[in-house]
């Protein structure tokens, strides 16, 4: 990929959708979780646990290529998007809920993601090309945590100014990860087809499978249908952007964002149609009978 995309679009573009999440964000929403431990526990166990362990064995079952595979599990890893909120909000999820699970898990995800991720990448005996070292790890949250950091302080400071950038970011968002899995196809153009045909099936069924998880586990432990819906979209909606940025970046391997890119085709599709599907449920529910 160009080095004037990756060297300076790419944490660009993380940083501004970084800050974006950081507009939204009170000190009020980490000390929330206390209020919904149960629906937070069992969205973070679904986030770290089920779902790393559910891409291990899709990546397994389907032979993946090691760099693929790493690229997968390199996204499981990932804590949701920002555009989680957005979806949440659209089908009557738990706003609130998810912009607490979004802080949280980008907080816990410093551990979590170089942990699962060089785990894989030991799994495909790859260290002597690929690595996620301490060092990098920090770099990496640091381009996360800071740019969050300063939009708190500036939604703390200038409340009405960080309400009017709430939309712009996100749609801003929406077009930069566009634009990035645009750069990544191009770039890698003369083996997109055979990449889309490689981890296209399993890109698609771990969407499902994220979202579903993200519901059904949550309404199986008793958790309320609004804080279901949320963690489904929290869930099913990954920060590809990190990831993308993780695999470019820190692993220098454009063949490890494939993955993301992948996903992320499918990630808005799927999560407005499961939306509908949630929705439709949850009308049929509330008529009297």
């Amino acid at each position: 990929m160009d080095s004037a995309l990756t060297t300076v679009a790419l944490p660009l573009a993380l940083g501004i959708i970084m800050f974006g999440l950081g507009l939204s964000l009170t000190p009020g929403d980490f000390r929330r979780v206390a209020s919904a431990p149960k629906a937070v526990a069992v969205a973070l166990t679904c986030q770290l646990v089920i779902l790393p362990v559910v891409c291990f064995g899709l990546v397994k079952v389907l032979d993946l290529p090691p760099l693929l595979a790493v690229g997968m599990m390199l996204l499981a890893a990932s804590p949701g998007g920002t555009s989680a909120n957005l979806f949440s909000h659209l089908f009557r999820g738990d706003v609130a809920l998810n912009v607490s699970l979004t802080a949280i898990n980008s907080i816990i995800s410093i551990i979590s993601l170089p942990l699962i991720t060089n785990l894989a990448i030991n799994h495909y005996d790859l260290g002597d090309s690929v690595s996620l070292q301490f060092v990098k790890v920090v770099e990496v949250f640091a381009i996360v945590l800071v740019p969050v950091t300063i939009g708190m302080l500036v939604r703390a400071r200038a409340a009405g100014f960080a309400t009017r950038m709430d939309k712009p970011v996100r749609i801003g968002s929406a077009v930069i990860l566009a634009v990035l899995v645009l750069g990544i196809l191009i770039d890698q153009r003369e083996d997109a087809a055979g990449y889309l045909a490689d981890v296209g099936l399993a890109a698609a069924l771990f969407c499902v499978i994220s979202l579903v998880t993200g519901y059904v586990v949550p309404r199986a432990a008793g958790v309320r249908e609004a804080q279901a819906v949320a963690s489904s979209m929290e869930i099913g909606v990954h920060n590809a952007t990190l990831a993308i940025y993780v695999a470019v970046e820190v692993l220098d391997s454009t063949q490890i964002s494939i993955p993301s890119a992948v996903y992320s085709i499918f990630m808005f599709a799927f999560a407005a149609l499961w939306g509908v599907v949630l929705t439709k449920r949850l009308a049929r529910s509330a008529q009297p009978a």
